[in-house]
């Protein structure tokens, strides 16, 4: 098991936006299927995205035209973009990776996380 650093997370109004980042430093990084989870307190966790080996991305609705995932794999990294922020983002999000394909949204698929990083949302 590898841990994944994220960073990035901060405390912003609505509307704001933030990007974050997320270091991965796994052999064959560009084979992983990544994903950025969140968990508000007294919620379950939900993926927001993922994005496949092959750049293919999803999101849950509640974010999409709002969230942008990417990767860097030359570099081994992973980015949200989060744009349009809403008091209901608020929560902590944690990247993950799953040596799989194609991609899932399920937690347990995925071997390797982050610590997470905090996003507050204030209207």
């Amino acid at each position: 098991q590898v841990q994944l650093q994220e960073s990035g997370g901060g405390s912003v109004q609505a509307g704001g936006s933030l990007r974050l980042s997320c270091a991965v430093p796994l052999v064959g990084y560009s084979n992983y299927c990544m994903a950025w989870f969140r968990q508000a307190p007294g919620k379950e966790r939900e993926a927001v995205a993922t994005i496949d080996r092959d750049g293919s991305t999803r999101y849950t609705d509640s974010v999409k035209g709002r969230f942008t995932i990417s990767r860097d794999n030359a570099k081994n990294f992973l980015y949200l973009e989060m744009n349009s922020l809403k008091p209901e983002d608020t929560a902590m999000y944690s990247c993950a990776a799953a040596f799989r394909w194609p991609c899932t949204m399920v937690p347990g698929a995925f071997g390797h996380w982050g610590q997470g990083t905090q996003v507050t949302v204030s209207s």
